[in-house]
């Protein structure tokens, strides 16, 4: 028997629009546009529902725009990383992303005007020898940006494949000279519910924060992101640095950091508190771990809707399967 575990975002079942009431509006629609446009010719037709798809890249760009020092960017890439399939085209991935401090649908690109990314600084504290604040620019220039091709997993089962502009996490710690006491790390994002409303909901508990293990955090493929596509990030995609960690559910990778915090204690994360039945502290890829309520069997990639088997460790298993064994 299958339970539905209502999250704190579902719309009640009683608020629901009928089915019928639906699929009526529908078909009126379809009937309409048919009788209205029927004499247009399909080449008409179709250039104008293709408006109904959604914004343009451009249209996307300029809603997500942080205003960023450009001059960094694009860096070399790392032949070392390959993604093993075509690349998610940008817009694609631009268009459909999840940041629920904005919004809880795709379409966050909608609700990000207000967000200020600049200025910005990440603090970096605990249990270190040298604890301090970085602002953005000491941050981008701390070592030199490269370009990776990491694939990415979402535990909702969507994928994309994009190059990410940064560099290992480790660059960052190792600045601040872990204590050998430290065996996790927290990471923090902004908290600043004036510009991204829904952090005004008692339902979560704000701000959203995640963890990692030290040998995780250390591990070569934890890389400390600015952009994407060869240029800074969109506000959509967690301007103006974020986390990316593609051997584990998309979740993990939290977006515009703003403290890091080195302890000798698991630290309480966003997901896993909301509910802790369905999103694990670890969160690793794994096809033979199905979520409560799917499988993660098969994965499909934004914008060709094109399916792959879900790989263990999300085809990083030589990366890091070390560190769980």
């Amino acid at each position: 028997m299958h339970y539905f575990v209502r999250r704190p975002w579902d719309l009640p079942q009683h608020l629901h629009t009928e089915k019928n009431v639906f699929d009526d509006r529908g078909r009126h629609r379809r009937d309409f546009l048919k009788a209205v446009y029927g004499g247009m010719g399909g080449i008409a037709l179709g250039s104008l529902l293709s408006g109904c798809e959604g914004p343009s890249l451009d249209e996307l760009q300029v809603a997500g725009a942080s205003e960023v020092n450009a001059s960094l960017f694009p860096a070399t890439r790392n032949a070392d990383f390959e993604y093993g399939r075509d690349e998610t085209d940008r817009r694609e991935a631009a268009q459909f992303t999840n940041f629920y401090e904005f919004s809880g649908s795709k379409s966050v690109y909608k609700y990000i005007d207000s967000f200020q990314p600049l200025p910005w600084s990440v603090e970096v504290t605990g249990l270190c020898a040298k604890p301090q604040k970085f602002d953005l620019d000491d941050l981008l220039k701390l070592t030199d940006l490269e370009e990776r091709a990491y694939r990415h997993r979402c535990v909702e089962t969507w994928a994309m494949t994009v190059p990410w502009t940064g560099y290992p996490l480790r660059s960052l710690l190792e600045k601040v000279e872990p204590n050998p006491k430290a065996k996790f790390v927290r990471f923090e994002t902004f908290n600043r519910p004036q510009e991204a409303t829904r952090m005004r909901s008692s339902s979560f508990p704000w701000p959203y924060n995640e963890g990692l293990t030290i040998a995780e955090a250390m591990n070569e493929l934890a890389f400390l992101t600015f952009g994407i596509y060869g240029e800074p990030l969109l506000k959509q995609h967690g301007a103006p640095v974020r986390l990316v960690l593609p051997w584990k559910y998309g979740f993990k990778s939290i977006k515009s950091i703003v403290k890091i915090e080195l302890t000798d204690e698991q630290p309480a994360t966003f997901w896993n508190t909301v509910n802790p039945h369905e999103y694990k502290f670890e969160a690793n890829v794994d096809p033979a771990v199905p979520h409560p309520r799917w499988s993660q069997e098969r994965e499909w990639m934004l914008g060709t809707k094109e399916r792959f088997d879900t790989q263990p460790y999300n085809g990083y298993g030589d990366w890091v399967a070390k560190l769980y064994s």
